[in-house]
């Protein structure tokens, strides 16, 4: 008789049949403690330098103008951050949409209930100074540096606590290794040039790209419009490079940031792999996309329902002892609503450190896709800081046996 062999499948590697579930290990990475701490920290740095900025800038900032959105900022950054962070009590929460976009002041159609709310909401925030400028009408001088200084601030804070984010997401992706909070942060301290570069190469582009058509615009006005007719189709191509870097920075600068962390790399290199990414897989880069925005979402709905019960139980049980609902002003009520936004700003730190994950996460999938590298490759530095351990040097006694030779530093009593 033929022997048949039991073959049992133990075990199914999911991830390898469906790399793209990597992306609901975020959830698990966004909500721990350090990336909550991160996250929230660069909410409050950001709208800390909105707030000084609308106070500098814009005195009374008002919906009708460009900085209509900073209104929430100039009169008190902290209310804008926790004020409309969570619902009374926990239940069926309303989108973290609506949180941000009550930040930014922009109407309510602008918000609902959509399942890429995670996602796409830090995206709304962050590029808000970008938006207002490019689709509000005449711009005064004042409106447009205080555009600019918000885009650069936002920038600037999100290249350091961001960047922590999406390095720590990135080595415990790739590597499963951890990556300590001083660590992550001396790194994006190291690269932090080159994520504020990566991010703003692309602006610069459309700048000098910008500068031709507006030496045609001088002609025209000058010498006709015949003229015009005859450049136009340098004015077409010109055009056509300014809208190619507009759809790649708009789509591929989350891709930046997952660039810079994985590979340790120049904003060159990080501004070329994410357009590549973006431009030569977009089906995928959409897939991705709207995976990590449902996953966002169901994290959402805990994240806020749990810090909303956190909130809730604690003014329910405080009530039977104090006797009546806390309410009213005074230093002690203040307290105690600081404490419980604190709670709130944690939630809100979740939106943040989510994305940043998330984005680290498509970034391995979309190489993986583009250059058939495996999700398991990411640069490892050194961490000069740390102490690093050396092996003990052998030496031999008065008899020729083996001994360990004490180090130089060693104190008299540690010497063996």
């Amino acid at each position: 008789m033929a022997k048949h062999d039991d073959e049992t499948v133990r075990r199914v590697a999911w991830s390898e049949m469906f790399p793209w579930l990597r992306i609901v290990r975020t959830f698990r990475l966004a909500i721990s403690a350090r990336a909550l701490v991160l996250g929230a920290a660069g909410a409050v740095v950001m709208a800390m330098g909105w707030w000084l900025l609308a106070a500098v800038l814009c005195a009374s900032p008002t919906k009708s103008d460009a900085t209509g959105w900073l209104q929430p900022y100039a009169r008190c950054p902290w209310k804008a951050i926790t004020e409309h962070a969570l619902p009374d009590a926990p239940g069926i929460p309303k989108p973290a949409g609506r949180y941000l976009d009550e930040l930014t002041a922009s109407e309510s159609t602008d918000a609902g209930w959509f399942p890429h709310d995670a996602v796409a909401s830090p995206v709304r925030l962050l590029t808000k100074p970008a938006r207002a400028a490019l689709t509000s009408g005449e711009l005064t001088g004042r409106d447009l540096t205080c555009l600019i200084l918000c885009g650069l601030w936002g920038t600037a804070v999100w290249a350091l606590f961001g960047a922590a984010i999406c390095r720590t997401a990135a080595v415990q992706l790739a590597a499963d290794e951890q990556t300590g909070f001083g660590a992550a942060m001396r790194f994006a301290q190291r690269k932090w040039p080159a994520y504020c570069a990566a991010a703003l190469l692309p602006v610069l582009g459309v700048l000098l790209t910008g500068i031709p058509i507006v030496i045609v615009g001088w002609l025209m006005h000058w010498l006709g419009l015949v003229i015009g007719g005859i450049l136009w189709p340098l004015v077409l191509l010109a055009g056509f490079v300014i809208a190619l870097l507009l759809i790649g920075s708009l789509f591929g600068w989350p891709l930046m940031w997952g660039a810079i962390s994985t590979e340790g790399t120049d904003s060159f290199d990080a501004m070329s792999r994410a357009y590549a990414y973006t431009f030569q897989r977009p089906l995928n880069y959409l897939f991705y996309a709207a995976v990590a925005a449902v996953v966002g979402w169901l994290g959402w709905l805990l994240v806020q329902n749990f810090a909303a019960a956190v909130v809730w139980l604690s003014y329910w049980a405080a009530a039977w002892g104090y006797g009546e609902k806390v309410t009213g002003s005074g230093f002690g009520v203040g307290l105690i609503h600081f404490w419980v936004g604190c709670v709130k700003l944690l939630a809100i730190g979740y939106l943040f450190s989510y994305f940043w994950s998330a984005s680290a996460a498509i970034y391995l999938l979309l190489r993986r896709d583009v250059d058939a590298t495996e999700t398991d490759e990411v640069f490892l530095d050194a961490d000069q800081s740390e102490p690093s351990a050396t092996l003990p040097t052998i030496g031999t006694d008065s008899a020729g046996a083996p001994v360990i030779e004490p180090a130089q530093d060693a104190p008299p009593s540690e010497k063996i």
